[in-house]
């Protein structure tokens, strides 16, 4: 039986699945990325996958304590856009 990675989303506090969650990466150069691979160098956090969570997460700026740095509105959008498709 395979073990199944299991993370925590920032604003809910809900351990699932690392395949239900969406990564948010602060990279070493201090840019602010969307992961999708799961694979990119740098502090990440990690979000459910729903709109409602995203919005919870601009309004109380989590992201910006988790990845200590000013995370801009349009990481917000691509992740809105994410969720979208």
């Amino acid at each position: 039986m395979k073990k199944i990675p299991m993370r925590s989303c920032v604003v809910t506090l809900e351990k699932l699945p690392k395949k239900e969650l969406i990564r948010v990466v602060r990279t070493p150069e201090g840019n602010v990325v969307v992961d999708e691979s799961g694979k990119v160098n740098g502090r990440g956090a990690y979000l459910k996958k729903s709109i409602e969570t995203f919005e919870k997460a601009k309004k109380t700026k989590i992201l910006n304590k988790k990845l200590e740095v000013d995370v801009p509105d349009s990481i917000y959008e691509e992740l809105k856009s994410k969720v979208g498709e």
